[in-house]
């Protein structure tokens, strides 16, 4: 294990260590001589920082919408398929599909096969509704990404709920009918207490990588119009890779890495607390 470790120390935490400490400097590759300790003047920017407040919101709105709607649909879809229907594997199959495609590569299919006004498929087919030249992305910017990244990470949350679905005892069911429930009282009393930590797991998982959306923004809108959807991995691309700010690059990264880090903690303690339950089980 010696190896394997001292390879991923080098790999993850060398480099933390150095924006740790390059957070701590204020340093713009664009000006001579620029290398010079501010202290913690970068994280109070951060504070006072109108965009890192917006980048912030941004985050946060896109993330609770795009978590709460992909499991919502995926566990319609993982009901469905955990149903006796007809070619459910063909459909399990297709439902995984957008999940494995690249997110550059989805995001573009989006912007210029689906949604573009001029020759975009969703415009044609709403044509005769009026709706046939609206510019989605530029006009509801959040919206489209929320929704492209619904559509990424449904598969996700359908994958984990159906896993939760398929360990449940069909015997239970079986006698709730017989005592004379309903398939909604069905599904409030057993079937959704069963699948409740699933869910738990699948949404805090799936909040540890929405956080870091950043492959969508930028083919979509690029964080605009204006900063409407500049989120902190893109606001961190923005100042690091355009404004050439080491320095304030590096504190915007070290708060995006505590942010994900408290959210892999709940994660990983949820991810505990199932493991616990099935093993008593």
């Amino acid at each position: 294990m010696l190896p394997a470790f001292i390879y991923v120390f080098l790999l993850t935490q060398i480099p933390f260590v150095l924006t740790i400490y390059y957070s701590f400097f204020s340093w713009n590759l664009l000006k001579e001589g620029s290398f010079q300790f501010a202290g913690l003047d970068n994280y109070t920017r951060l504070v006072t920082n109108e965009s890192i407040r917006t980048a912030i919101l941004n985050t946060v709105i896109l993330t609770l919408s795009v978590i709460a709607i992909s499991v919502i649909l995926g566990m319609a879809v993982a009901m469905l398929l955990n149903s006796e229907v007809f070619g459910k594997g063909i459909m399990r199959t297709l439902m995984i599909a957008p999940f494995l495609i690249m997110p550059t590569a989805g995001a573009l299919i989006w912007k210029d096969t689906l949604l573009n006004p001029l020759f975009g498929l969703l415009p044609y087919l709403l044509s005769p509704f009026g709706l046939g030249r609206v510019d989605w992305v530029n006009r509801f910017p959040m919206a489209t990404v929320v929704a492209v990244e619904v559509w990424r990470w449904t598969p996700f949350m359908m994958l984990i709920i159906l896993a939760g679905l398929q360990s449940q005892n069909p015997e239970v069911l079986e006698a709730a009918r017989v005592d004379g429930a309903n398939p909604l009282q069905a599904f409030r009393r057993i079937t959704l207490p069963l699948v409740r930590p699933f869910i738990e797991l699948g949404a805090l998982l799936g909040s540890l990588f929405v956080v870091q959306t950043y492959d969508s923004i930028f083919m979509l809108t690029y964080g605009g119009p204006g900063e409407d959807t500049t989120n902190i991995p893109f606001l961190l691309y923005l100042v690091a890779f355009q404004g050439y700010s080491i320095g304030q690059a590096s504190a915007i990264g070290v708060v995006a890495v505590i942010i994900t880090i408290l959210v892999a903690t709940f994660a990983l303690r949820t991810l505990f607390s199932i493991f616990q339950v099935e093993a008593r089980r």
